[in-house]
């Protein structure tokens, strides 16, 4: 009943119906109180959504999986502290983690929310290294900016690890099945035990072992017996088995031709056949045998010797009685005899009789026969036995002489022609094995590319990431994953309208894919792409109302209408649903920015960092709100550490340019904005602030070239007209920069800006030395 109740909640969980999984676990568990079937409802209680549930029945359980399962659900309740001990006790450290590569990849979020971000790191590593293929661990890797020791993963040591494995997983589809594991290896004599294939047809006693009758005698007598019960799914037969009696109680004789028989056969009498007579005790032929050294010769390779351990037990050993209707119904003379001689025509050689009045002789040549059926499947070994009763009936006609003669060339003939096929058996496993191995490698190989163009997009080296996308074929190119993943990349080079496309093409690949989207959205934002945002918000909210890039999408949308609160709202609830969502902290922060409520956006750029340090746009906005507050010094720290974390953002070089100026480091300020026009040529702002730099060091006409410069990038840019005003006026030349001032106003500046020029227009005759003291 037991088994039985599990088998239904297995099934009942492989087809995701978790009620009633949940119903009779439930009942299992009270009528059969355990720790496995307890495990096993908790499984189902964590499937179903109900982790608090599972926490109660796991609090205090000791067996490796409990105590992983018990993590997860800790994990996903928040309470983390109780998760690691859970996977490494405190009293007993020198435990081992359970579940190998998935119990160090959890321990290794673990580590990664508590903010140990080195020992989270060795787990990663660790993961990655037990399986080559858990991406999830690689990618934390990725993220936390481990990039040294993600390289190193994916190389030729990866490619070892995953050898390593197949071959020892190839080696298992040798291994004996669990009824032949007591069977002696390839290099074994086998003449101290039964072969497999005559273990599953000898009788099985009621306490599930052999008669001692079965067991075999080596040169200096002594008796082996199996211990093992040996199961035999019967199934595969249609005709009926033989009744006990009609079985025969022969050992396989010694293989060894030095070795001389000690124990003479003994015929018990009984009813026999009418064709039994053909071969009397004293008429016994000599019985032939290929050498096992021979035919060994031809499985010297290693990657055969399993296969050939199966198959040689039944070349050299006494076959098993055939298994039709027509010696099923036969009489049978029982046989009690320990071994079977190997050759002579002494009266102590005789030939003890199998069933259906068939010789050991005769039965020897059947069995050889149906060798070659017997290793392509047990649905052919029916057809050859009648086959071969045929044959043994024209064989017992011709006489003892010639019976022994035909009997012993057609099993050694039938043997050597069987070599090949047994080649064929062991070089299909072997094939079959390589091809999985191949599979394994060429998945090694896809990972090995997605990985280094992952990096790549983690350590923001987004044109290295783009080549290297670039070389996936187009089918794995084609899909939502890779195509976000280019989106986010154009996306950090400030390159909106590739962004998108990437983006959208995404979209109708897997229009239900919702990673990235937030980003797709924020896209949209600085594109000022109002319906496109509207409908993609909405779209996102259909698919899943529950998953925090919709609500991002949402705010965004707001934010761009400048409803900033509800906007704020609603990213709030992306971080209800997903509290370890950095994104949604840092859009938080913006909000609270526009709004001017500096310390809630200080709090929510914090919160981003906690869950991802390397959040280079939480550092960003930090530095942000300390520039606008004119603490130049917090502002530069930030701007420089987000630097560090992104080396290649222009707007980040920019910004860091402009706290250095601010702290009057103008030669520092002049480098790094040199840097970011370098970095991006399209993006107006350094431009624009190396002139700001350049005036204020009295550098003039430098600052008016680079001014005309960006006349040509932004054409319709108010600041930047009013700042070349501002040198005109001192250069002394009023009336062009009155007419500069002119232009500025003309382009609709905002009305900050507005009231800044009309200030500089009222000033335009002051001298510059009283104005600053205005």
């Amino acid at each position: 009943m037991e088994s039985r109740m599990v088998e239904c909640v297995n099934y009942s969980l492989r087809l995701y119906m978790y009620s009633n999984a949940i119903f009779i676990s439930e009942r299992l568990c009270a009528e059969y109180p355990s720790e496995k079937n307890s495990q096993l409802l908790a499984s189902c209680y964590l499937r179903n959504n109900q982790a608090y549930r599972a926490y109660s029945i796991l609090k205090g359980t000791q067996s490796p999986q409990s105590r992983y399962l018990f993590a997860l659900v800790c994990f996903d309740m928040g309470l983390l502290r109780e998760a690691e001990a859970a996977l490494c006790p405190l009293n007993e450290p020198s435990t081992e983690v359970p579940n190998g590569a998935a119990g160090h990849y959890l321990l290794g979020k673990i580590y990664r929310y508590t903010d140990r971000r080195k020992i989270a790191i060795e787990h990663f590593v660790q993961a990655v290294s037990l399986d080559p293929l858990l991406w999830a661990a690689y990618e934390e890797l990725c993220i936390l900016g481990a990039e040294e020791e993600a390289a190193e993963l994916y190389g030729d040591s990866a490619v070892f690890r995953l050898q390593q494995q197949h071959q020892l997983e190839l080696s298992s589809q040798y291994l004996p099945s669990t009824d032949d594991r007591n069977m002696p290896s390839s290099r074994s004599s086998y003449s101290n035990d039964a072969s497999p294939r005559q273990a599953r047809l000898l009788p099985v006693s009621s306490g599930g072992e052999l008669p001692a009758g079965h067991a075999s005698a080596s040169g200096a007598g002594n008796i082996t017996l199996y211990s093992t019960p040996f199961s035999v799914n019967m199934s595969t037969y249609s005709t009926p088995s033989p009744v006990p009696s009609q079985i025969a109680t022969a050992a396989p004789p010694p293989l060894n031709r030095n070795v001389q028989a000690q124990q003479n056969s003994t015929v018990t009498a009984g009813e026999v056949s009418p064709r039994s007579g053909v071969n009397a005790p004293g008429q016994a032929p000599r019985r032939k045998f290929i050498d096992e050294g021979k035919l060994r010769k031809s499985f010297r390779s290693s990657s055969t010797r399993a296969a050939y351990s199966q198959v040689s037990g039944r070349l050299f050993s006494e076959s098993a009685p055939r298994r039709s209707t027509r010696l099923s119904g036969d009489a049978t003379l029982p046989v009690s005899s320990s071994v079977l001689p190997v050759g002579g025509n002494g009266s102590g050689n005789s030939s003890a009789k199998l069933p259906g009045g068939l010789s050991s002789t005769k039965m020897n040549a059947s069995s050889s026969l149906r060798l070659g059926t017997v290793c392509k499947g047990h649905s052919s070994t029916i057809e050859s036995s009648f086959e071969d009763g045929k044959k043994y009936e024209a064989l017992e006609d011709s006489g003892p002489e010639d019976t022994a003669v035909n009997s012993s060339r057609r099993a050694g003939q039938v043997i050597m022609d069987d070599e090949p096929r047994i080649r064929n058996r062991s070089s299909g496993l072997i094939g079959r094995g390589s091809r999985v191995a191949e599979g394994s490698l060429e998945l090694l190989g896809l990972l090995r590319v997605l990985g280094e163009a992952f990096r790549h997009c983690c350590m923001h080296r987004c044109k290295e990431a783009l080549q290297v996308f670039c070389k996936l074929p187009h089918h794995q190119y084609a899909t939502g994953w890779v195509l976000c993943q280019v989106g986010k990349t154009y996306f950090e080079m400030v390159d909106y309208c590739e962004a998108e496309r990437a983006f959208s093409w995404a979209r109708r690949v897997s229009p239900y894919y919702l990673e990235g989207m937030d980003i797709y959205s924020t896209v949209l934002y600085h594109m000022k792409e109002e319906m496109k945002l509207s409908y993609l918000a909405q779209e996102l909210n259909a698919i899943d109302r529950l998953s925090p890039q919709a609500w991002c999408a949402l705010g965004n949308c707001y934010s761009l209408q400048k409803d900033h609160e509800t906007a704020l709202k609603t990213f709030q609830r992306a971080i209800q649903l997903d509290s370890h969502f950095t994104y949604a902290h840092t859009l938080c922060g913006h909000e609270y920015v526009a709004m001017e409520e500096f310390e809630n956006g200080i709090t929510c750029y914090r919160s981003a960092l906690r869950i991802d340090p390397r959040h280079y746009n939480a550092w960003y906005g930090l530095g942000m709100i300390y520039l606008r507050q004119e603490k130049y010094d917090f502002a530069e720290h930030h701007f420089r550490t987000a630097f560090l974390i992104n080396p290649r953002s222009s707007v980040l070089m920019c910004y860091l340019g402009m706290a250095l100026h601010a702290l009057k480091r103008n030669e520092e300020a002049l480098e790094m904005l040199d840097q970011a026009i370098l970095a991006d040529a399209k993006n107006p702002l350094p431009i624009y602030q190396k002139a700001n730099v350049l005036l204020s060091n009295e550098r003039y006409n430098e600052a008016l070239e680079e001014l005309e410069l960006l006349k040509e990038v932004a054409p319709r840019e108010s600041s930047v007209y009013s700042l070349i005003g501002k040198i005109y006026k001192r250069l002394n030349m009023p009336e062009r920069a009155m007419y500069h001032f002119g232009l500025a106003l003309d382009l609709k500046p905002s009305t900050a800006d507005v009231a800044i020029i009309k200030s500089a227009i009222e000033k335009l005759h002051v001298p510059d030395d009283i104005e600053d003291h205005l």
